[in-house]
């Protein structure tokens, strides 16, 4: 007999999603986290009395409905939006509204921006409808694709480009085909871009970028759910997954460090915790990042070298400022950008840049320079979830590309510097921003490291390059053409096929493949 049928290693929203369908499906099963709260990165967490924040996923990007239907997702409230982002390239451009109806999103474009922008944006949603298939984007319980099989599921020859281009092609390579006007179209340019690279550590204009914009522009069918908010923040959906796993007869163990996974003869036993103590199950999943797993909690003489080498490749150069803003009350923006001072408006504000100052800021990045104008997404969920702040005041987020990770500077001195810039640029489109900043904490990718054992910061776990999709991102016995050698041992993190975002789709794989072998 064992302690547990399973053991979960990890309670974010993979590691939750796993333990509580295993769980479901009759196994005992045991969840571990070194952490003082469930959630990891899909967290709503008050760091100040009284504010809460999402402290780093802030919707449910769309995903699988099979795994949103497993999972009871739609059971939980959801904050209803009209407009679910605004996007600036900077002070005096139009902004794109962008409405969640989407015949009021088209007459926007059309009214404001032109009938180039609609013609730009209906050419772009169909440029990533074979790239969405290849990278089996709304997949669930399917293996990555082969290269070949990537190009099958191309039925013309423009399909087939936009895969060539996907795996091989540029953001900016892209948009110059759709969205050419660079002044015209500047504001969706600088969205899209920004929406794309921030899941890499590539320029808009680097070859292998338009991976992440394909990934990120995936347009939802009748086999996904579309992108929600939810009352509460993420941690709403933390707390729904826990009820159901513990609801089933679960347990949770926080503060309780995996130190190893146990194998023996080629099979898990187990885990040893950081106290020295074991507890045994056949089955371990494990959803720390694949390569921390492999080659940070197994021991080195149970992977074949070769593997542990592959893994050891993953490129994690997380490269972002996280900053979170206890206000005393909601910021009023100037002209000429009024409207934002409308709640509805401010679930989500993009003050950005061009793609080609994208471009230079991350080559800079690397000499240690800090972004003069850096692209923000702004994000105040309190304006229309008041539950997240004191009545009256605001729980405010925002995230910034690209922070320096190399060059010989002082990181202390660069993370002050960049938060700087960072409220310079938001108070120049509301001039009291600043003065209503009651407290203020900022993350690095090395904090983000620290704290949720994301290696590099990566909240990816593997950034969406196509030398890291497909056959070459891990399912949960590894990569397909070169699965781990040990029973019992199973992947369901970000960094895995599914993944990343909060999809829930790696851990849902994750337990397939248990059940599957189970028989």
């Amino acid at each position: 007999m064992t302690d547990f049928d399973a053991i979960v290693v990890g309670a974010g929203h993979n590691g939750l999603t796993a333990a509580a369908l295993l769980q479901q499906a009759g196994l005992r099963t045991l969840c571990l986290d070194a952490k003082l709260y469930a959630g990891g990165m899909a967290s709503t967490v008050e760091l100040f009395e009284g504010f809460r924040f999402e402290i780093a996923g802030s919707v449910q990007v769309p995903t699988s409905a099979v795994v949103s239907d497993a999972l009871g997702l739609g059971e939980l409230p959801t904050v209803d939006l009209e407009v679910m982002s605004v996007q600036l390239r900077g002070v005096g451009d139009d902004p794109v509204v962008y409405y969640t109806d989407p015949m009021k999103l088209l007459n926007h474009l059309n009214e404001v921006h032109g009938a180039g922008a609609v013609n730009g944006m209906a050419g772009l949603m169909a440029w990533c409808q074979a790239p969405t298939r290849a990278l089996g984007r709304f997949d669930a319980a399917q293996p990555p694709k082969s290269l070949d099989e990537m190009y099958a599921c191309a039925t013309n020859e423009f399909e087939r480009q936009a895969i060539t281009d996907m795996l091989f092609g540029s953001v900016t390579d892209v948009l110059d085909r759709y969205l050419p006007d660079k002044e015209k179209h500047g504001a969706l340019r600088g969205m899209l871009a920004f929406l794309a690279v921030n899941t890499t550590y590539r320029g808009p204009a680097t070859p292998g970028s338009a991976a992440a914009l394909a990934f990120g522009l995936a347009v939802p069918d009748e086999n996904a759910t579309l992108i929600k908010k939810f009352h509460g923040g993420m941690g709403a959906v933390t707390d729904h997954l826990l009820q159901m796993f513990t609801a089933a007869g679960g347990e949770l163990r926080l503060r309780t460090r995996v130190e190893e996974i146990l194998v023996t003869d080629g099979r898990v036993t187990g885990v040893r915790t950081e106290d020295g103590s074991t507890v045994s199950a056949p089955v371990v999943v494990s959803t720390v990042a694949p390569d921390l797993t492999v080659n940070g909690l197994i021991d080195a003489n149970a992977v074949p070298g070769e593997l542990r080498e592959r893994f050891s490749h993953i490129d994690h150069r997380g490269s972002y400022l996280q900053m979170h803003f206890a206000l005393d009350g909601p910021p009023t923006f100037a002209e000429p950008y009024e409207v934002l001072n409308d709640p509805d408006y401010q679930s989500a504000i993009g003050i950005f840049t061009t793609p080609e100052d994208l471009q230079k800021q991350w080559e800079d990045s690397s000499r240690g320079v800090v972004p003069a104008d850096p692209a923000i997404a702004l994000q105040i969920p309190s304006a229309n979830d008041p539950g997240l702040a004191p009545a009256g005041k605001h729980a405010v987020s925002a995230f910034s590309l690209w922070f320096p990770i190399g060059g010989d500077l002082n990181y202390g001195e660069m993370k002050s510097e960049m938060g700087r810039r960072v409220i310079e640029k938001i108070t120049r489109l509301a001039p009291d921003f600043e003065s209503r900043i009651l407290r203020h904490t900022t993350f690095t990718p090395k904090h983000m490291g620290t704290m949720f054992g994301a290696p590099g910061g990566d909240y990816c776990h593997g950034l969406i390059h196509p030398e890291q999709m497909g056959p070459n991102r891990p399912g949960p016995k590894g990569y397909v053409d070169q699965p781990i050698p040990t029973q019992g041992l199973y992947l369901g993190s970000a960094g895995c096929h599914g993944g990343p975002g909060i999809t829930f789709i790696p851990g849902y794989n994750a337990v397939q493949q248990v059940l599957a072998d189970r028989g």
